[in-house]
């Protein structure tokens, strides 16, 4: 079981391409090489593939990237399936994994990101967590998401060491992770992992 994520940049037009593009190719790169994993398409579209189990934090990743950009977010609609034909490009592969995902996406109105599965429960489930922490991750300022992209790619580092990489305090480090609600996130993204194990 693959996921594949289909997503665009909200509001893109409102700001020049020169200046989310490289932020986007950063973090798309974290997930695996150009255009075999991951495409980006349409000016301001992008697919990437990654296994099931980072889908999630991928997704976040990517947000909390995009939205260091004041008024700038991403939509992402996660498809978990299989990949029955897999071509050089991503955005020329297929299978059920691209199909949930295209029609996820599609299916995003009010809400940023979402999943789909074969499993309803298992999508009814996530998808309600995913409503509620959008209530907090939607409302992230730019210092807050430059924070959370920090600590996403530094698990291994502590608030103090996170400071000093970030040249900020200690103390804004732990008001910021906590306006992010980056434990909850943290904790959501273990349930997905331990829901997905048992499907």
């Amino acid at each position: 079981m693959i996921a594949i994520l289909t997503g665009d940049i909200k509001n893109s037009s409102e700001h020049k391409a020169s200046k989310w593009l490289p932020l986007l190719k950063e973090v798309l790169s974290h997930y695996g090489q150009e255009p075999k994993d991951w495409e980006i398409y349409r000016g301001d579209s992008f697919q990437l593939q990654t296994t099931a189990e980072v889908a999630l934090k991928a997704a976040i990743h990517i947000k909390a990237s995009i939205k260091q950009i004041r008024h700038l977010d991403v939509r992402i609609g996660i498809g978990l399936g299989e990949k029955n034909y897999d071509a050089p490009k991503i955005t020329e592969s297929n299978g059920p994994a691209f199909v949930r995902s295209g029609a996820c996406f599609e299916n995003l109105k009010k809400q940023n990101l979402g999943l789909q599965t074969t499993n309803e429960r298992f999508d009814g489930h996530i998808n309600l967590l995913l409503a509620l922490a959008l209530l907090t991750m939607d409302d992230w300022t730019p210092a807050i998401s430059k924070t959370v992209k920090c600590a996403i790619e530094n698990p291994e580092l502590n608030q103090k060491e996170l400071a000093s990489l970030l040249n900020k305090s200690q103390g804004n480090i732990s008001e910021e992770l906590s306006k992010a609600g980056f434990d909850e996130v943290q904790k959501m993204i273990h349930f997905y992992k331990v829901q997905l194990a048992q499907l």
